[in-house]
């Protein structure tokens, strides 16, 4: 499904809800399938989570987790130390690309049983599930948070717990910290300190109810547009708090740059432009890749100028994000360079119109060049690869101002 985008006339001016954490969701979902006594509330309604939950309850033999990296990565770990389980965990073509040989090493090193069925350091995977016996494990800590995530998740059900030594700086710190958090609101002991992971095993935890909070990524994409609108232009989105788990929520900071002001309420957010963007920015995204995207074109639409770095990541996820960038943003008349992990956009004044702009099978691509409509005309293709992460983001789209005309 292709679709033009333009801005439909008078101000923008709504209430939006947004859908739970895909992040907090993945994570609570695979605690919930070793830990029957947790009830989660608000889940994601993403593919991702649908994925994650049909891949939880299956009894199939062969498990696909399509273009979710976050279930392929869980479910890896998750499968590996569940005795008696022998599955083929695949996933899309691009899944095949997308690496995992350094969770496979860690899982390995500790006693799992994980085949390669195709690619070395690549799935599918033949994964035969046993008990684990062995109790540490030394990683990078430059890696994805994903890999480190995938262990904690799983650790307490080991016989022993697990230790985990991080080597070097930690990537995407907040992802982190947002495990271990939610492994203490259940009731395991997981504690970082001096960059080790030490988690205590726990056979049982109390019954506990939890509620996803919305996603802060999918609320980065509305910030882009209230930004890109006029001035005393107002969003209000539910259901946030001030202080979240989620890293991304440091858009409420980046986002006073760019001219907009974040208003907390109970477990509502509203978001008011300002008119005070500034017309350079410097930003270290290692703590929040996945807003890199939409930051890099709201600085497009605003014409002002950015250079952002810590984006090492964002090579291995749906896409090559940054040359997939740069690819998209130079259609639009854009000058962007990108190196492995950093993006230099220079100030602009010209933004062509009614130009396509190609999605990559990712859903952050589709909806980070969305808010540009408010500039001028544009065609998303393949817009429903939303469904990812969002899947009612054009109707919600609608519902901000924008006209969304199918193709």
């Amino acid at each position: 499904m292709n679709i033009l985008l333009k801005a439909s006339s008078g101000m923008l001016s709504s209430s939006i809800q947004i859908t739970g954490s895909k992040s907090e969701s993945n994570r609570l979902l695979l605690l919930q399938a070793l830990y029957p006594q947790i009830t989660v509330e608000n889940v994601s309604d993403s593919d991702d989570s649908s994925v994650m939950t049909k891949a939880l309850n299956s009894d199939d033999n062969v498990i696909d987790i399509h273009h979710a990296g976050t279930a392929m990565r869980f479910l890896t770990a998750y499968f590996a130390v569940t005795p008696g389980k022998e599955v083929v965990l695949t996933g899309s073509a691009r899944m095949k690309e997308r690496p995992i040989g350094i969770l496979v090493d860690a899982l390995k090193s500790l006693g799992a049983k994980i085949e390669y069925l195709e690619n070395e350091g690549y799935p599918p995977l033949k994964i035969t599930g046993t008990e684990i016996i062995c109790d540490k494990v030394t990683l990078k800590a430059n890696i994805s948070s994903q890999y480190i995530t995938a262990l904690l998740l799983v650790a307490a059900k080991l016989k022993n717990g697990l230790e985990i030594s991080l080597d070097g700086e930690i990537t995407s710190l907040p992802y982190l910290q947002m495990t271990l958090n939610l492994l203490n609101q259940v009731g395991i002991s997981a504690v970082l300190e001096n960059n080790v992971i030490r988690v205590k095993p726990l056979e049982q935890v109390s019954p506990i109810k939890l509620t996803v909070e919305s996603d802060w990524s999918s609320a980065s994409y509305f910030y882009s547009l209230v930004a890109l609108a006029q001035k005393g232009t107002e969003v209000s989105l539910s259901s946030y708090v001030q202080k979240s788990l989620q890293g991304d929520s440091a858009l409420s900071e980046i986002y006073k740059e760019l001219g907009v002001e974040t208003i907390f309420s109970e477990n509502t957010i509203t978001l008011k432009n300002t008119g005070e963007a500034q017309k350079q920015l410097s930003l270290n995204l290692v703590n929040t890749p996945d807003i890199a995207q939409t930051i890099a074109v709201t600085c497009f639409g605003l014409g002002t100028g950015c250079r952002l770095t810590g984006l090492h990541t964002l090579k291995i996820k749906e896409t090559d994000r940054l040359e997939a960038l740069k690819t998209e943003l130079t259609k639009l008349d854009a000058v962007v360079t990108v190196t492995n992990d950093s993006l230099t956009l220079e100030p602009s004044v010209h933004i062509k119109s009614d130009v396509a702009i190609n999605t990559y099978n990712d859903h952050r691509m589709a909806m980070a060049f969305a808010p540009l409509a408010l500039k001028t005309s544009i065609v998303i293709n393949d817009a429903g690869v939303v469904s990812k992460s969002y899947p009612s983001f054009w109707d919600d789209m609608q519902q901000v101002g924008i006209a969304v005309k199918t193709l």
